[in-house]
């Protein structure tokens, strides 16, 4: 890959939905589709949102590693971000990536109790494209 940064992110922005891998409370991995996060710094943090009632986030609580794949069908290559999980609740980390629709998720608005941000911050990568896998490690560019 010549430019990861660049790369990467493609992935991200042009993909509708990702997948997020976490370890249950059994220590089983579980993942599940999420749509595409709402805001990224790089290829360092991306902000989702979810309902803090899922059990997803009750594990994550809990063990707050976690990966992010991104997949491009198209071409048939994805990439795998792995790292950990912050649980967001404050008004601002919500009012961050609020968008015009989601009170139709969130019936409370902003203040829905049942609304928060997961801030997943990547510690390395894995990209896979034409039968090769390549690893890298994520800088804070």
């Amino acid at each position: 890959m010549k430019d990861v940064q660049k790369t990467v992110g493609l992935i991200a922005d042009k993909q509708k939905k990702c997948f997020i891998t976490y370890i249950d409370e059994n220590g089983f991995p579980q993942t599940r589709a999420m749509l595409q996060p709402r805001e990224r710094e790089g290829i360092k943090v991306f902000y989702l949102s979810t309902n803090t009632s899922s059990n997803k986030v009750k594990c994550l609580r809990e063990n707050p590693k976690a990966s992010l794949y991104f997949v491009d069908q198209r071409f048939y290559r994805a990439v795998c971000l792995s790292g950990t999980v912050e649980v967001l609740e404050t008004v601002e980390a919500k009012e961050r990536i609020w968008r015009f629709g989601d009170k139709m998720y969130y019936k409370q608005g902003i203040a829905d109790p049942d609304y928060c941000v997961l801030k997943f911050t990547a510690e390395k990568g894995r990209y896979y494209s034409n039968f090769k896998n390549e690893d890298f490690l994520i800088t804070d560019k």
